[in-house]
């Protein structure tokens, strides 16, 4: 194992290969030749911005999916506007989350109903419409928590991937 670096300031790119405990070269192997150990320098010293593969590359190697949502969240430009930027916390957290924010959006059905059911927003329904869309994105923040936690979950190998996807795929088809 390498030394660790007494950088201040260090990107999730460098605090994930030191967490794993590897040295870049180790990691440039890791990445099947992908990455190179002088462009994973780069990357983590931020003199050049990583391409979708790398990062990709990096999640496989660290077996750390949530990179890939970083990625796209903080450094992709069509990303940055479209996606939330999402932090993953204990199950516990995200699952409490969720029924909080469903059960503001249950007592605010009635009043959806009413705003929509003429297809017209009008100025004195805006406000308690913007209030419902903000409450449908803490919903949608929730659920891309849920599934970074199964991504990690899943790559940390605390879940079995075979069977986790078996029985999603059969809940899909028994839903249609």
């Amino acid at each position: 194992m390498g030394k660790r670096s007494i950088k201040e300031n260090k990107n999730i790119y460098f605090l994930t290969r030191e967490e794993q405990g590897l040295t870049r070269l180790e990691a440039s192997e890791r990445t099947e030749g992908i990455i190179t150990a002088s462009r994973l320098e780069k990357i983590e010293n931020e003199k050049i911005q990583p391409h979708p593969e790398d990062i990709l590359a990096l999640a496989k190697a660290y077996n750390k999916p949530s990179l890939i949502h970083h990625f796209c969240s903080h450094e992709c430009a069509i990303g940055k506007i479209h996606r939330h930027d999402v932090h993953i916390s204990s199950l516990s957290e995200i699952v409490l989350s969720t029924l909080s924010t469903l059960n503001t959006l249950n007592k605010e059905k009635d009043r959806l109903i009413e705003i929509t059911e003429d297809g017209i927003i009008s100025d004195d329904e805006l406000e308690d419409f913007a209030m419902i869309a903000n409450q449908l994105e803490k919903i949608s923040i929730t659920a891309d928590a849920l599934n970074l936690w199964v991504s990690d979950t899943i790559a940390s190998g605390k879940i079995d991937k075979e069977k986790f996807e078996l029985i999603r795929n059969e809940k899909r088809s028994i839903e249609r």
